[in-house]
């Protein structure tokens, strides 16, 4: 379970944002090679970790990488972001840095649109107990 406490549908709207104002062409970290997505993120926990870096297993995107791809070096490598099964770790090897973003982009709305469908349907069952439940019903 991550111990990362911050709320994951924020963050993902947080990381489209960053993708659509081109946060990853725009990357001055590390000029000597291609941007990572995730990786080179403000939404990765390890973003600006010099010394201490905290393990990627407490990471809101672990909740999406595949059960037996948890243990690997870098998890959020291995989201899958189509139905397809492809992930930033194929992508890498096949895709150019358009091709990686704009899977990116169409998973992140994917993503976020399914949370928002989530949440609105447990807060009309949340409102329809708690309106059962009133007295003054």
């Amino acid at each position: 379970m991550p111990k990362d406490d911050r709320d994951l549908l924020e963050v993902l709207k947080f990381e489209l944002l960053f993708l659509q104002k081109g946060g990853y062409g725009h990357l001055t970290r590390t000029p000597w090679r291609a941007p990572l997505i995730f990786e080179d993120s403000p939404i990765c926990m390890n973003y600006d970790a010099r010394a201490h870096r905290e393990p990627c297993s407490d990471c809101l995107l672990m909740q999406f990488v595949p059960p037996e791809r948890q243990s690997e070096k870098i998890p959020c490598r291995h989201v899958p972001l189509d139905a397809a099964g492809q992930t930033l770790e194929t992508l890498y090897s096949c895709g150019t840095q358009l091709e990686i973003e704009e899977a990116l982009e169409t998973w992140l709305k994917t993503s976020i649109q399914r949370l928002e469908k989530e949440r609105a349907q447990a807060s009309r069952a949340e409102k329809s107990a708690n309106a059962a439940a009133s007295p003054f019903h």
